[in-house]
């Protein structure tokens, strides 16, 4: 058991961050005070506009960091990871595993996409199932007929008639 300093509360040794500097190991506030303290330290406006002012005065150093943190293999990967499981429910190796079936190419029109990152889980908006991979020109055209089967028969009959 260990007392705040802040609050004064006794609690036991899992309330507290450990610390090695400390001589019992633990650091001499709780978890709730230590973010308290942390979270008003940061609220303050002297904190943000110390590191705004630290960004615009470092402005190359600090875009480069940017671009090369999103360009990692691994940080993109993530990052599309995280936008499937947030978008879709699914991870970035079902997205891979449906585009293999797919032989790598869209469901539609059997074309790959113009850039690396292009491709598009067509999903029914009303069930949320998903029926496959489509590059953007496809899943724009879809959507664009509202996903409507009777429209898209009848922009192919139109277009059949109009070629005639």
């Amino acid at each position: 058991m260990k007392r705040c300093r802040i609050c004064g509360e006794t609690k036991p040794f899992e309330a507290f961050y450990r610390a090695s500097g400390m001589k019992d190991g633990h650091r001499g506030e709780c978890k709730p005070c230590f973010q308290a303290e942390r979270r008003r330290k940061y609220d303050s406006a002297d904190a943000v506009a110390r590191v705004k002012r630290w960004r615009d005065n470092n402005r190359e150093r600090y875009d480069s960091y940017r671009a090369e943190y999103r360009n990692r293999p691994e940080r993109k990967r993530a990052m599309r990871d995280l936008y499937y499981r947030r978008t879709f429910g699914i991870t970035a190796d079902d997205v891979d595993a449906l585009l293999e079936k797919q032989d790598g190419k869209c469901a539609i029109c059997g074309g790959e996409p113009a850039r690396e990152n292009g491709w598009h889980v067509d999903h029914d908006h009303n069930t949320g199932r998903i029926r496959g991979v489509l590059c953007q020109r496809c899943n724009h055209a879809i959507g664009l007929l509202d996903e409507d089967p009777e429209r898209l028969r009848a922009a192919a009959d139109y277009l059949e008639s109009a070629s005639r």
